[in-house]
């Protein structure tokens, strides 16, 4: 029998279930792959705003990030809200430590809501210490702007920013473009050629951990050894589908759906 594949996240704790570390472990359940984490922060928030932040001791993080290592192992390994320089520099040392190869790096820097998640502080730890360890990076277009120092509005930018996010070490990037009218089409680049993704922009209010949700199925299927070309055009598939069957929930910017497979409608009153 083949043994369980494993994932592990490292990331902020979303109280409202959407994103950060619970997005993660439902999109790595709902994928087939045993998901584990080592939380990096906590907050207080739900579908309309973040209250409340407290960032975990990093040697807490640090401890975590060991105890699943060395016991469980880890197939693939997905970063997301990682909010000051200390945390990303300890978290970049325990990916080496360890051996991890394969790293996706979601570089969170705003919530959904627009409350900011990663000080203006981390941004150069973030693109000297974690981008050079990663397999895939997946901005948005807001963070590729911070990450390049460069406007990205069009999908010649996008390739643009792609290009230098590879040239500061990472294997590749995936530039997301659902900030752009019309499709949403994301462009991925491997350092040797670009490949667009296209998707029809589907009209809902449900976006709310789309980022985290997109970043943790890559990760899931690499741990599933798919190449990585499949493994992004599978998690943009998985997320797409998770945002048409998405249902309402709360006041602002709900969850996508990470269990569609299993259940298409909200269950019944």
């Amino acid at each position: 029998m083949d043994r369980v594949r494993t994932a592990l996240t490292f990331a902020g704790s979303d109280s409202g279930g959407g994103a950060g570390i619970q997005a993660d472990l439902k999109t790595f359940s709902a994928l087939g792959v045993f998901g584990m984490s080592a939380i990096t922060a906590i907050t207080a928030q739900n579908t309309t705003s973040v209250t409340a932040v407290f960032e975990l001791p990093v040697d807490l993080i640090a401890a975590q990030i060991d105890a699943v290592v060395t016991d469980i192992g880890v197939d693939a390994v997905k970063t997301g809200m990682l909010s000051s320089s200390e945390i990303i520099r300890a978290v970049a040392g325990k990916i080496r430590e360890h051996g991890i190869s394969t790293l996706v790096v979601d570089p969170v820097m705003v919530a959904k809501s627009g409350d900011r998640l990663l000080r203006e502080e981390a941004v150069d730890a973030l693109r000297t210490a974690l981008l050079p360890l990663a397999t895939v990076v997946t901005p948005n277009l807001p963070e590729a702007e911070v990450l390049t120092g460069r406007e990205v509005t069009t999908l010649e930018h996008m390739r643009e920013a792609a290009r230098m996010i590879v040239g500061l070490g990472a294997r590749s990037a995936v530039v997301k473009g659902g900030h752009l009218e019309g499709d949403a089409i994301d462009v991925f680049y491997d350092g040797t050629r670009f490949l667009e993704l296209p998707a029809r922009r589907i009209d809902t209010t449900s976006t709310h951990g789309t980022g985290c949700t997109f970043a943790s199925a890559i990760a899931a299927l690499l741990a599933r050894g798919e190449p990585l070309e499949a493994a992004i055009t599978g998690a943009k598939a998985y997320l797409t589908t998770a945002i048409e069957r998405a249902f309402p929930l709360g006041h602002g910017h709900g969850p996508v759906h990470h269990f569609h497979q299993w259940w298409k409608q909200p269950p019944s009153s």
